[in-house]
């Protein structure tokens, strides 16, 4: 139930992105704007794809890689920081730029 809460939160502060829409996978859901898989929502986290360009702000805030298990880890997903994940502006951007094949 939090965690619905959370992943309703989260594609609430993204909803000005074209073609939002949200697709249960890694016992969580992943997030995509148009054709582009951006991010996932794992146990009431938000996790976006980071590029060479991007990785350095994911690493200034400390942001943890997206690993929902031992065996499974995406080292290319980090954690959004929470001031982002509440500037519904801000956090687009982020996921404009996650986007980015």
């Amino acid at each position: 139930m939090a965690n619905d809460s959370f992943r309703d939160f989260a594609l609430e502060q993204l909803a000005t992105l074209p073609g939002l829409r949200c697709k249960r996978m890694f016992g969580g859901h992943g997030l995509y704007s148009g054709e582009q898989f951006f991010g996932i929502v794992h146990d009431g986290r938000l996790y976006f794809k980071t590029h060479p360009e991007t990785l350095q702000d994911y690493l200034h805030h400390h942001a943890m890689v997206f690993a929902p298990s031992e065996k499974q880890v995406l080292q290319n997903y980090r954690e959004v920081p929470v001031e982002i994940l509440e500037d519904a502006a801000q956090l687009a951007a982020w996921a404009r730029k996650a986007g980015r094949p």
